[in-house]
């Protein structure tokens, strides 16, 4: 999730970049002669492309970030159970 939002963010970026250094006063974008809405409908698909790639890297940064926390506890959980298990093992030797 997090590569596809960064990708879309980039390709949002670089259409966005392109029409800005490409344009020379003409409508024209990477060479294509477009009319003034076809540019307008550019800039906002590039502009959509941004923010659902924005919406696409929280989500999955929020999705990382909670799957680490789980596995960081369950780590616990099952150390401290081993210990517990250890000492039960201990004190059955024992008695």
């Amino acid at each position: 999730m997090v590569i596809l939002g960064v990708l879309l963010i980039g390709l949002g970026a670089l259409a966005i970049v392109a029409a800005v250094f490409t344009g020379d006063g003409t409508a024209q974008l990477l060479g294509l002669d477009l009319t003034t809405l076809e540019i307008f409908l550019v800039g906002l698909g590039a502009g959509a492309a941004i923010l659902w790639g924005l919406m696409i890297l929280k989500y999955g940064t929020k999705r990382e970030l909670r799957q680490r926390r789980e596995r960081r506890r369950l780590t616990e959980l099952s150390q401290q159970l081993d210990q517990v298990d250890a000492e039960r093992r201990a004190e059955d030797e024992a008695g």
